[in-house]
């Protein structure tokens, strides 16, 4: 609007730009509602930005004199290229929250999650009206065995659960679940887990992603207690989800879920026996992202704790060579890992053809080349504790390169 002169009380001193639904505040000043929800909602900004007093009330209240007052200086300068600003819509308030929840069906759902979608201010009005508790409520009923379903759902049958279910889990990551969410949600017997459980094993690939998400959320959110001893069917769908690798941040999310997990260990024997040590391994053939391989092998590190881990990755035709090579060639943070991995090996599963095919596929030479570079210490005791322990098969091998032979450590 070149040439054009906008009164100052017009502006919004937040994005300097003219207010298309002026709102006055608690501090009594008047901003745009699009820059002061931002403002509070996403930058989460408690002070009024004029005062720098704190915002008592969150209540914005719409100032119809001075849009009219706007949209009457907009039609006067249509001449010079000024567009007059539309009369804005009501705000989402409780109310219409709570009718699109009590409808319960699949357009109801799209609806709230397209109005999340807006702004930050509108997920915190769907929360603030009990959406998560309610949804969370609806998809535990759905996820059950029993044919009956909440009226007004349209469901009946697991094809016409699915679109139902994806959708409400589409609306709790749309408004980002907290922590303290989930906590309520247990203390209120709202099973979530389970629901989620039956979800990785029943739903398409959509669904498992979004659940897999809450689970990292949920995980956060619940008792220790919980996470000592997870389901087994929970933890076979977080693996199922691995394995399938649908996305790179779902991949990660159920790596890290398991991670979490496998901090316990009765957890990394129930892990184990879902498969996660040969999807593990294939995995690390294939990736080559870096921060994909740190996880990866972080993982591995964990299952490789328990006999059968070890058992596992010790039966997998690649599985000592994938750990070979990823040392030296991805990360600090992987060397780490990958000696972590051969020294539990060594140490709890040593047998005469682990020490030949360590040495075969090159694995002794890159420990030997782990104590020549830069690196943790723990890590070069281990590799230095690994090949005095094999000193006699590999010391004077003719497969580790003369130059690596040279700093072998002495018994």
């Amino acid at each position: 609007m070149e040439g054009v002169e906008v009164p100052p009380y017009f502006t919004c001193p937040i994005s300097l730009q003219i207010m298309r639904d002026p709102v006055t505040i608690s501090s009594g000043i008047t901003y745009d509602r699009e820059s002061m929800e931002k403002w509070v909602f996403s930058y989460k900004n408690r002070a009024c930005p004029v005062t720098k007093l704190p915002i008592s009330d969150l209540t914005m209240t719409p100032n119809h004199t001075l849009r009219r007052l706007i949209q009457h200086w907009c039609t006067e300068n249509a001449a010079l290229g000024v567009e007059r600003i539309p009369t804005p819509k009501p705000p989402l308030d409780a109310a219409t929250v709570l009718s699109l929840l009590n409808q319960a069906d699949l357009p109801s759902l799209i609806r709230l999650r397209e109005l999340a979608s807006l702004s930050d201010r509108n997920k915190v009005c769907i929360r603030s009206a009990g959406a998560v508790k309610r949804l969370a409520s609806f998809i535990h009923f759905l996820t059950q065995d029993a044919p009956s379903t909440p009226s007004g759902s349209g469901a009946s049958t697991d094809g016409d659960r699915l679109p139902v279910i994806r959708e409400a889990l589409n609306l709790l990551c749309a408004v980002e679940v907290t922590e303290d969410e989930v906590k309520d949600l247990a203390a209120a017997n709202v099973d979530l887990i389970a629901s989620l459980a039956w979800v990785l094993d029943k739903g398409d690939c959509q669904s498992r992603v979004q659940a897999c998400f809450l689970l990292k959320t949920a995980f956060n959110g619940l008792h220790p207690m919980f996470l000592m001893n997870v389901r087994s069917d929970l933890l076979a769908g977080i693996v199922r989800v691995l394995r399938d690798q649908i996305s790179l941040p779902a991949t990660k999310c159920a790596a890290q879920l398991l991670i979490e997990a496998s901090k316990w260990g009765r957890n990394r024997i129930k892990v184990v026996d879902c498969g996660a040590v040969p999807a593990l391994v294939e995995m690390l053939i294939e990736t080559t992202e870096r921060r994909m391989s740190e996880i990866l092998m972080w993982l591995l590190d964990m299952l490789c704790g328990c006999a059968e881990g070890r058992a596992e990755l010790l039966g997998h035709a690649a599985g000592i060579a994938v750990v070979s090579r990823k040392m030296m060639r991805v990360s600090q943070t992987t060397n780490d890992r990958a000696v972590r991995i051969l020294y539990s090996l060594c140490r709890y599963s040593a047998n005469p053809a682990l020490a030949q095919e360590m040495l075969n596929i090159g694995a002794v030479s890159k420990l030997c080349l782990v104590l020549q570079v830069e690196g943790n210490n723990k890590t070069k005791e281990k590799a230095v504790e690994m090949l005095k322990m094999n000193a006699r098969t590999w010391r004077n091998s003719s497969c580790v390169p003369h130059h690596l032979l040279s700093g072998y450590p002495s018994n």
